[in-house]
């Protein structure tokens, strides 16, 4: 592999990495209320964390552009504040890539959720525990598994993000090409047969790994509550 080559995979892992974090605990929020509260305009919000898996990705960048971009609404407002824009930018293809990622993330997350028996938080609560360290140490931990495996599929998701980064944060040597974006910038190019076919092994055996590791975790989820029950 050429130098070029593994800037390009340790970009892509650096944007793939960031989304993950940025995400997870956002991804987490929404699983938790979705699985544990009833309130008008659950399924509206259910469908809205979800609207990025049945939305085309190039319909994604663009609202992306038109909320964060320069003269987005906090965009500009993060711009003017903190000097910070996401356009044209590593971190807008971090952003891109969290936002296509979430759905699946928030899906892994609320089915382990809703595995934890609520019947164990009720006795925390009768034997004194908070509503919050009832949390802690009861749904948290029984639903870590889920939050591996949600996380897992995130990282696999965001490897594989084109469309969403392409419009938003461009396609830029360096600084915004990652794997999706340089198999097809080679793809463009006449005699590149090899180096796409590098990238494009890379990129299945990173995602590959990704989805075995998430499956592994939601089968160790199952034995781990089979046995709790």
């Amino acid at each position: 592999m050429s130098e070029t080559e593994w800037t390009i995979v340790a970009l892509s892992l650096k944007v793939s990495l960031v989304a993950v974090l940025v995400t997870l605990p956002i991804a987490y929020g929404l699983a938790w209320v979705i699985a544990r509260r009833r309130f008008p305009g659950r399924m509206l919000l259910d469908a809205l964390v979800h609207l990025p898996l049945v939305l085309p990705p190039v319909v994604t960048g663009w609202l992306l552009l038109i909320v964060l971009g320069r003269n987005g609404a906090i965009g500009g407002w993060l711009f003017e504040t903190f000097g910070l824009t996401l356009v044209f930018n590593w971190t807008g293809a971090a952003v891109a890539a969290g936002v296509m990622a979430l759905p699946l993330m928030v899906r892994a997350m609320r089915l382990s959720i809703e595995a934890v028996d609520r019947r164990l938080v009720g006795a925390a609560r009768t034997l004194g525990a908070s509503p919050f360290h009832a949390f802690l140490t009861i749904t948290l931990p029984l639903s870590l598994p889920g939050i591996a495996a949600g996380a897992m599929l995130g990282f696999a998701r965001s490897l594989g993000e084109f469309g969403a980064t392409i419009t938003f944060a461009a396609n830029i040597a360096g600084e915004t090409r990652t794997l999706p974006l340089a198999i097809y910038t080679g793809l463009q190019v006449p005699g590149s047969e090899s180096d796409v076919a590098r990238l494009a092994t890379i990129a299945i055996v990173l995602s590959l790994g990704a989805l075995l590791v998430s499956e592994w975790l939601v089968r160790r989820s199952q034995g781990t509550r089979a046995h709790v029950l």
